[in-house]
């Protein structure tokens, strides 16, 4: 009789597995108690909701009677929803490597007793297919190898886990300078697909870290090849499959070489980096068709992932619907044809819709074959047509939506709006940051400490260094987008709370997981972008940041230090480290925007500007009457003109002359 102890839980991925046959326990001490009591490896099954090969595995393999007798009888089985415990997937995903497996979802480990790893995979298929065994013989083989040979099944373990242990030793190295961060992008530029953007091959993700790290490199070296790169690749991606051209939003990535199919799930982490860079980039660029995408990408988000119960952002919508992958997305040229009527035809040629499709029989809408512009007229027709296939769509089974709160994912969402907000002059975007900073402040933090998860009104989890670190970047975000000096004030007790529990006092940096987490065979340390930016690199930006705004010489030391930690490593691989390499350049060239005046009073027509340009190393303060900047800041003492507000753009220890005019200052910016 299977015992399955998943009802109790809050994941939605966790619930989807309730009722299976399979007596699945939740990640904690009675389930490895209950493993070493009885003597039985474990068989950790690691996914989310939104995963399609998870929701394969599942209906193949744990829905089966047969195949759920044979884990019970053979093995303690935990299921773990990664989104909910980053910290646990990224050591089992670590260990899939060392295995020299190819990682991803649904991830299938088998581990000893004391959840030590020592074989797994990903997707198992009932039967043996794709060069893979099935997963009752993987079983099987598995259970025998551990009662007929422990020497090698600790053998394993151990190496595994003294690699594990190595890999939070990072080869660390000197500062960062101007001549390394020109080399490492030029390097980077050679990687990028000239065609279609992106990495070259397939298959293709937004990389929007990369994509910064590059426009920073245009904007420092007025490089128009490297600015081309980073606008091929939007443009690419803002008119390809992998974004719904109905309902707004970017899919995960792109399986082809070509940005056409995409891996239909959606994920909050994406598209709170896609709104960030293509505000970034618009700035610049005032291209059309990226203020239209991020608009719509933001009215998507305000739609569709708001909490039911409360003003946070939901984490994932789900590939599937009705049991099949992006059943929801896709079109058959007949549907369109019923529904537009006499306007099919302009709309078909434009969305490149076709009788036989683009994907399986059927057409994902996509710009690709005309991807340009057209006047107003017809991109108006194009409107109304897109909102009756949006009317229809709506009518269809839609995915489902995994609605948990995550701290860090929020973060990033808060900044993206809370920057998109300013730029764009919308302040009802700039209400939903402040809204959903205001819930994870009131409702995920206890004693000072924040967790990691919220739904159903139950917070759930300890919180990792990235719920740090991309909070406390959400709330300098909104500091310098409001001048609330509590979210300053909060920004700086989430850095003691890091210092105090997640840095690494011998060796530099910071782990992932806090110091009183005692559910982990080891706490790892990575400055390794992954699809969300490495929170040693957000802390070393939001801690250079720090410097900046208060002028305490430590947040420069930090930062220098947590840099310097993983600096080695460049040598190794460059690729990764995006995030880490733009807080470095923020710290050695910073542009410090000073306004001296009363935000309530006239300070706006000066701000307007600021945001509206491109200014990656942008550090923004407003000095009010009565207030004072750090001593040492290169524009102590200076202030207001005349009584009429005046901004000081300040590089080192230079500051410009002071500018009461929009129209100069935004000719200064343009500048920079």
């Amino acid at each position: 009789m299977a015992r399955n102890q998943l009802a109790g839980e809050t994941s939605p991925y966790l619930l989807q597995h309730a009722d299976n046959p399979v007596d699945w326990h939740p990640w904690g001490r009675a389930a490895l108690d209950k493993a070493q009591a009885e003597g039985k490896p474990i068989l950790l099954s690691i996914g989310y909701a939104a995963c399609h090969w998870c929701h394969v595995m599942a209906h193949e393999s744990f829905e089966i009677e047969a195949t759920a007798r044979l884990m019970n009888e053979l093995f303690v089985n935990i299921k773990v929803d990664r989104e909910e415990r980053p910290d646990l997937d990224t050591i089992y995903q670590g260990a899939l490597a060392l295995l020299g497996e190819h990682g991803g979802w649904p991830l299938t480990m088998f581990c000893t007793p004391e959840g030590e790893p020592f074989w797994g995979g990903t997707y198992f298929p009932k039967e043996p297919r794709f060069g893979r065994p099935s997963f009752a013989d993987v079983l099987r083989r598995v259970a025998q190898i551990f009662a007929d040979e422990p020497h090698k099944v600790q053998k394993n373990a151990r190496a595994i886990l003294g690699r594990l242990g190595d890999m939070a030793r990072p080869q660390g190295g000197g500062p960062v300078d101007r001549a390394t961060l020109d080399l490492i992008a030029g390097r980077l530029a050679g990687e990028i697909d000239p065609v279609q953007g992106g990495l070259r091959g397939a298959p293709k993700f937004p990389q929007s870290t990369l994509l910064k790290q590059l426009w920073r490199a245009h904007k420092r070296r007025r490089d128009p090849a490297t600015r081309q790169l980073v606008t091929l690749t939007l443009d690419r991606m803002a008119q390809g499959g992998i974004y719904d051209h109905l309902g707004g939003g970017f899919a995960r990535y792109a399986v082809d070489g070509i940005w056409l199919v995409p891996h239909f799930e959606k994920m909050l982490y994406d598209n709170a980096q896609l709104i960030e860079i293509y505000t970034l980039v618009w700035q610049e660029t005032r291209s059309p068709l990226y203020a239209r995408r991020v608009a719509e990408t933001a009215g998507w988000v305000l739609r569709d992932m708001l909490n039911p119960d409360a003003p946070g952002f939901c984490a994932t919508v789900d590939a599937d619907s009705e049991g099949e992958e992006g059943k929801y997305y896709v079109w058959r040229e007949a549907e369109i044809d019923d529904l537009l009527g006499t306007d099919a035809a302009q709309f078909k040629r434009a969305y490149d819709v076709t009788p036989d499709g683009n994907w399986e029989g059927r057409t994902i809408l996509t710009r690709h074959h005309a991807p340009e512009l057209g006047n107003d007229a017809h991109e108006a027709a194009l409107a109304r047509c897109r909102a009756i296939l949006l009317a229809a769509r709506d009518k269809r089974v839609a995915p489902g939506r995994d609605d948990k709160v995550l701290a860090d994912w929020n973060g990033l969402m808060i900044a993206a709006l809370a920057e998109a907000g300013r730029s764009f002059a919308n302040p009802a975007w700039l209400a939903a940051s402040r809204n959903a900073y205001a819930f994870v402040v009131a409702h995920m933090q206890e004693d000072g400490r924040l967790g990691h998860s919220w739904r159903a009104g139950r917070l759930k989890h300890a919180g990792t260094l990235d719920d740090y670190a991309q909070m406390i970047r959400a709330a300098l975000a909104l500091y310098e987008a409001e001048g609330n000096d509590g979210d300053m004030e909060q920004a700086v007790a989430w850095v003691e709370q890091v210092d105090r529990h997640f840095r690494d006092g011998s060796g530099g940096g910071y782990f992932f997981t806090a110091d009183d987490t005692d559910d982990v065979i080891t706490r790892t340390k990575s400055a390794i972008d992954n699809p969300v930016p490495s929170g040693n690199g957000t802390m070393a930006e939001v801690l250079a940041r720090l410097f900046y705004l208060t002028g305490e010489d430590r947040y420069r030391t930090q930062a220098e230090a947590t840099i310097a930690t993983f600096t080695g490593e460049l040598n190794r691989n460059y690729l990764p480290y995006s995030t880490l390499l733009n807080a470095a350049e923020l710290l050695l060239r910073a542009l410090q925007v000073v306004v001296a005046g009363d935000r309530g009073d006239g300070v706006e027509p000066l701000l307007a500007p600021v945001y509206g340009a491109s200014l990656p190393n942008r550090v923004l303060q407003v000095v009010g009457p009565g207030q004072t900047l750090p001593e040492g800041h290169p524009a102590w003492g200076k202030g207001m003109i005349d009584g009429a507000p005046a901004v000081y753009l300040c590089e080192g220890q230079v500051c410009s002359p002071p500018i009461t005019d929009p129209v100069t200052l935004a000719a200064e910016l343009a500048k920079r």
